[in-house]
């Protein structure tokens, strides 16, 4: 009997020491792996650094990401939509970030080729093809290329979408 209460001792500490060294591998290895982690998901490296500031547009000098235009608001669009019945209307909203003042005033002087272009490019839209985020975003995409085609090549940075009612 005096045997048995020996040997569960033992046992007890032989386990409770077996605990305390699983738990410090596993500290160990989560340290690891969160290090690992760090370095090659957030830290930046100096290359990464140094391709940041490096200017990404060839033409300008700076990444379009980089450069802050100037906002021109265009016209509301009120459209039919290319659905088979002919009952829906897209409202549309636009503002137009250019590069610089040329492009604004370029914007305001071919204002007609620019109603034109919008008015061609939003009537052939249907329902189903606005309807999704992606939709949105490739419809901005779609109006940035047509006005570039228009007052130059790079001229519009971006397209914001103000106010867009589809009934």
């Amino acid at each position: 009997m005096a045997d048995e209460e020996i040997t569960r001792e033992e046992g007890k500490k032989k386990g409770g020491l077996l605990k305390w060294i699983i738990i410090a591998v596993a500290l160990v290895a989560l340290g690891v792996g969160g290090y690992f982690g760090y370095t090659m998901f957030f830290a930046s490296s100096d290359e990464d650094v140094a391709g940041e500031a490096a200017p990404q547009d060839g033409a300008g000098g700076e990444a379009l990401e980089d450069l802050e235009g100037q906002l021109v608001p265009l016209p509301l669009f009120l459209v039919n939509l290319a659905d088979p019945l002919g009952r829906r209307y897209l409202k549309l909203g636009v503002e137009v970030e250019v590069r610089d003042e040329d492009a604004a005033a370029d914007l305001d002087k071919y204002q007609a080729k620019v109603k034109d272009a919008l008015l061609l490019l939003l009537s052939s839209k249907t329902y189903d093809s606005l309807s999704t985020m992606k939709a949105k975003v490739e419809l901005k995409q779609e109006i940035a290329d047509r006005l570039n085609q228009i007052i130059g090549n790079g001229a519009v940075l971006r397209v914001y979408i103000t106010e867009m009612v589809i009934q």
